[in-house]
């Protein structure tokens, strides 16, 4: 514990001008007796720590002081920073906390980052995300409700092995004891989350996500739809993975492909959510689905 927090001491004073020893007591949660203790270590060490008075006095690290930034570069480093800055908003991690102000002592070059990455989602409660990566770095079995494709609530028992961020949601892998066997749930889906007291013995792997089989491959179909004007950033929000062609009316003809495109609830979902603002040219039996899903809307409203 102490050799952490002496690390963690150097990167803070690597990253600020002049520190209390007050503050950093507070933070570290010691006496400020502990923490003259621990600059004279970091002294004892051979990193140049100087002491200023008055004020505003406090600690700080002798100007033109430079620690080996030659195993990374800048680049790299601001990359970096930016991922983790997102995990630590979403989980509240002050490990990860820690390793950003590491990394922002080896960036030299001043300047500002051209990536951006959000992945926090309005579908998912932060909370469950929390609790999951609890779950797991703790190896606790966690029991939930779930709301499947087919819109079925069961009852599960997870042993969760990672979580994984695609298709702007979050989702968990892990082993299910209902089914006996390796299932992903999305955890939107995911209802009345429990971390139970119960620890899992066995070692779970990873879950491949690298290759399809043929029997996947061979279940893509184009889908091909016709955007208004009007429409057009609403469904290029959705739709960025595909062929786009602008016509002379001012609409565009975008060439989705879609694994069974007549069965993926998702797929007519969004194409409704665009009223009339696409029209399907093909497969035309998808134009039926939406057809007859609309004239079932038209009911409910009718009867109210």
């Amino acid at each position: 514990m102490k050799l952490e927090r002496l690390i963690s001491i150097i990167f803070k004073l690597l990253n600020n001008e002049i520190l209390s020893a007050s503050s950093l007591a507070d933070e570290f949660q010691v006496s400020s007796r502990t923490i003259y203790r621990d600059i004279d270590t970091i002294c004892a060490a051979g990193i140049p720590v100087v002491s200023y008075q008055g004020t505003n006095g406090g600690f700080g690290i002798i100007k033109g002081y430079k620690i080996d930034k030659s195993l990374i570069g800048s680049y790299d480093i601001l990359n970096l920073i930016t991922v983790l800055s997102s995990l630590s908003r979403i989980f509240e991690d002050k490990e990860v906390e820690q390793t950003i102000e590491r990394l922002k002592t080896l960036d030299t070059s001043g300047s500002n980052s051209s990536l951006l990455v959000d992945l926090e989602s309005h579908k998912t409660e932060p909370a469950s995300l929390i609790d999951l990566r609890k779950a797991i770095q703790e190896k606790r079995v966690i029991r939930f409700d779930y709301v499947s494709k087919k819109n079925e609530l069961t009852s599960r028992e997870l042993e969760p092995v990672h979580l994984h961020y695609k298709f702007r949601s979050w989702y968990v892998y892990g082993y299910c004891r209902e089914r006996q066997n390796y299932r992903e749930f999305r955890v939107s889906r995911m209802l009345s989350i429990i971390l139970t007291q119960e620890q899992f013995l066995q070692t779970h792997e990873m879950k491949d996500d690298s290759s399809c089989s043929e029997f996947e491959l061979e279940g893509f179909e184009d889908v091909v739809i016709r955007v208004n004007p009007n429409s057009l950033a609403e469904v290029l929000d959705q739709f960025q993975n595909s062929s786009k062609v602008f016509n002379s009316d001012g609409s565009m003809t975008l060439t989705i492909s879609v694994y069974q495109p007549l069965h993926a609830g998702w797929l007519k979902s969004i194409l409704l959510s665009f009223g009339s603002g696409v029209k399907v040219l093909k497969p035309v039996e998808l134009q039926s689905i939406l057809l007859d899903e609309a004239k079932k809307i038209m009911k409910v409203y009718k009867d109210v």
